[in-house]
């Protein structure tokens, strides 16, 4: 079944979840790691490329397991692996993964990113916040706290990336507030995100890119914000084309 969906050079996105699943690993902050698939050595095993930050190898442990995303030509998909091996082969670094789970498709329109540059301004959550999140209770946002100003310069259905002068911790909890269009005006969006990344940019020192994904989100605001998304898409699409026919 796997090679059925699956091709060698297709980009995959890891990121490490607990025994229990769901939920990102003890230490691992919810970190998103790139690879791409190298060769698929069976019907629940493949072949990836070891990570690479920044020229550095991540040597992600052996028996971990990971959430992974494949960016196929058919779509995207979704299973959990389990590194069972890691090693060098013809001076590529690879690991061995064996699928723990089927795998299942997702739909494209939820994790369609979208270029813009939108004001935001965002805050980690206070302990009591958080607590109140995880225990399943109505969430009150505390009143009065600094917030610090941000540009988001993507977004999807799924969740963020932005810029700013602050460093969030991986795994932590944001409270973001920004406006989109929506029905002729401008709404406010109030939402909890899971930093995934948090990392300096070489060419801007002191700027910040974060990547973030949205948390426990009502699915009526994730279907308001993806038919942003492609509401903004079709009208880029039209200045493109009409532009052309100006030419």
């Amino acid at each position: 079944m796997l090679s059925k969906f699956i091709s060698e050079g297709d980009k995959i996105e890891l990121q490490a979840v607990s025994p229990g699943g769901g939920e990102p690993a003890a230490g691992a902050g919810g970190k998103v790691y790139h690879s791409t698939v190298h060769e698929i050595q069976s019907e629940d095993t493949v072949e990836i490329t070891m990570p690479v930050e920044k020229t550095k190898l991540i040597l992600l442990p052996v028996d971990s397991e990971f959430e992974m995303i494949f960016y196929a030509t058919s779509g995207l998909f979704q299973c959990l692996g389990r590194i069972i091996d890691r090693y060098k082969s013809n001076n590529m670094y690879l690991l061995l993964v064996e699928m723990t789970s089927n795998l299942r498709k997702y739909q494209r329109r939820e994790f369609y990113r979208l270029r813009c540059a939108l004001e935001m301004r965002a805050r980690p959550l206070e302990e009591e916040e958080i607590q109140t999140i995880e225990n399943r209770q109505p969430f009150a946002l505390q009143k009065g706290l600094p917030l610090k100003e941000s540009i988001i310069v993507d977004i999807s259905g799924g969740g963020l990336r932005f810029l700013s002068s602050c460093q969030y911790e991986p795994g932590s909890l944001l409270y973001c507030c920004y406006h989109l269009m929506n029905g002729g005006e401008h709404k406010k969006y109030e939402v909890i995100s899971r930093v995934i990344s948090s990392i300096e940019l070489d060419n801007r020192p002191g700027t910040y890119e974060h990547r973030v994904q949205f948390y426990d989100m009502d699915p009526m605001v994730r279907e308001e914000i993806i038919k942003y998304i492609f509401e903004e898409e079709r009208k880029s699409r039209l200045k493109t084309k009409f532009g052309t026919e100006k030419i």
